[in-house]
């Protein structure tokens, strides 16, 4: 492993005062502040020197003075509890996952033993001060430097391209939302999920909405985010941070809402469905995306108009209802084939009709696997959301699914990965790992 100084973290209370020292008092030019949502901090480079170990075009080293954006988050924290001051220092290496096999074979105690979404779109993870002699350490790959075989993981909220074939794929984004990470686990302890996942202090963690827009014979997206109906008090209780959403990523990949031709829906859970509707200036809800079919499994759209004590929460009839009476659905009773290139097929699980996409062009296979397999941290048979209403059929789909993915060398699609938008399943001594895709864009 090769590790050079990137910058150093300093906690800050009162940013006016320290941008009169640091930028008035010294003379040092402040970057464009920049918004990490995963942490709720507010990132403000000061470049004050050259990493010249890392060659011609290497960024330099910095200062990084760190303003939390929320009451709860870990530098207001930190600045409440010690004050302000230096919080970390960030050392630059070239592979984050292999310094952290390596690390992590030497005992050393991480608080993050994956990489997770940084700032200046790179991947980072922390180093305990217990093995660090009294320092917050930080690890960064920054997305100058791909990881081994080339493969990239996507900046959190960006979007992502790539080719299938004859088709494209590309990973769009509607926000952020928080879920409490004991049901986004199901039966697994605190202790083995919080390694993959950081709750807050209400026990909840992080988790993207990425709908996938697939660009063929035809144009469909998949899912569509939770959408701008909600309330505030909504927004409070699940976390909501949609500063980022389904309309600038829609621009950023060139698209509108006009150039969509289908609409699928894996199944109608307000994460998933939400953003199949809108409502007008008038207050009416109508159809997000005026040109298309929504098309939807029959069991599924049954479940949703007909809820009990255990979904109700799940379901929200603005979300799909308006469909009907717009005239715009379209019913699916089996697995079959949607346009050219995308099928469906039923997984069960999450729900009794949860249904996946499977793509196919080129001799190459993709999957948009929902909720099946939610994030990268799912990745382990037993893993099964404490929200799946048949954790059973969760687990049997799951097997055959990996089985197919890893023998196909399948692109998959994460919906809910707060850092990891696709990615190549791979399996070692009976333990899988994802390898992130790297994207066209």
């Amino acid at each position: 492993m090769r590790a050079v100084l990137d910058h150093v973290g300093i906690a800050v209370k009162d940013l006016g005062a320290a941008l009169a020292f640091y930028r008035d008092a010294l003379g040092l030019e402040i970057e464009a502040p920049e918004e990490v949502a995963a942490q709720r901090v507010r990132a403000h480079f000061i470049p004050v020197g050259e990493t010249k170990d890392w060659g011609a075009g290497a960024p330099g080293v910095k200062l990084e003075l760190l303003e939390a954006t929320a009451p709860d988050s870990a530098i207001a924290k930190y600045v409440e509890r010690r004050g302000p001051g230096l919080h970390h220092i960030t050392l630059r290496v070239d592979d984050i996952e292999a310094a952290l096999a390596q690390l992590k074979a030497r005992g050393t105690k991480l608080v993050d033993e994956v990489p997770r979404a940084g700032a200046e779109h790179g991947l980072v993870a922390f180093i305990h001060p217990s093995s660090a002699h009294g320092v917050l350490v930080e690890l960064k790959q920054g997305a100058d430097r791909p990881p081994a075989a080339d493969q990239q993981r996507p900046a959190s909220s960006a979007i992502s391209r790539y080719t299938l074939g004859d088709l494209e794929l590309i990973s769009l984004f509607d926000g952020f939302l928080r879920l409490d990470g004991g049901a986004m686990f199901g039966v697994v302890p605190k202790a083995l999920w919080a390694r993959h996942a950081t709750p807050d202090e209400k026990n909840r963690i992080q988790l993207a909405m990425r709908p996938l827009v697939v660009r063929g014979a035809r144009t469909m997206i998949i899912d569509a985010g939770l959408g701008g109906k909600e309330d505030r008090k909504f927004h409070e209780i699940y976390g909501v941070d949609r500063s980022r959403n389904l309309d600038h990523t829609l621009a950023e990949a060139g698209l509108t809402r006009d150039d969509i031709d289908i609409v699928l829906a894996t199944h109608l859970h307000f994460d998933h469905a939400g953003g199949f509707t809108e409502r007008d200036a008038s207050g009416r809800v109508r159809p997000s995306f005026p040109r298309a079919q929504y098309v939807v499994r029959r069991g599924e759209w049954e479940d949703a108009r007909h809820t009990n004590e255990r979904n109700r929460a799940s379901y929200l009839a603005d979300s799909f209802v308006p469909l009907a009476e717009a005239g715009v659905l379209q019913l699916v009773d089996d697995d079959q084939t949607i346009m050219p290139g995308v099928k469906v097929r039923r997984t069960g699980g999450h729900t009794m009709h949860h249904q996946m996409a499977i793509i196919e062009s080129g001799g190459r296979t993709a999957a948009f696997v929902a909720d099946l397999v939610p994030t990268t941290a799912h990745l382990a048979d037993p893993w099964i959301m404490g929200f799946d209403l048949y954790p059973m059929d969760t687990l049997a789909s799951k097997k055959t699914f990996f089985k197919e993915a890893i023998e196909k060398d399948m692109l998959v699609f994460f919906e809910h990965d707060p850092a990891v938008a696709a990615g190549h399943i791979r399996e070692e001594q009976g333990k899988r790992r994802i390898v992130p895709a790297q994207s066209r864009s």
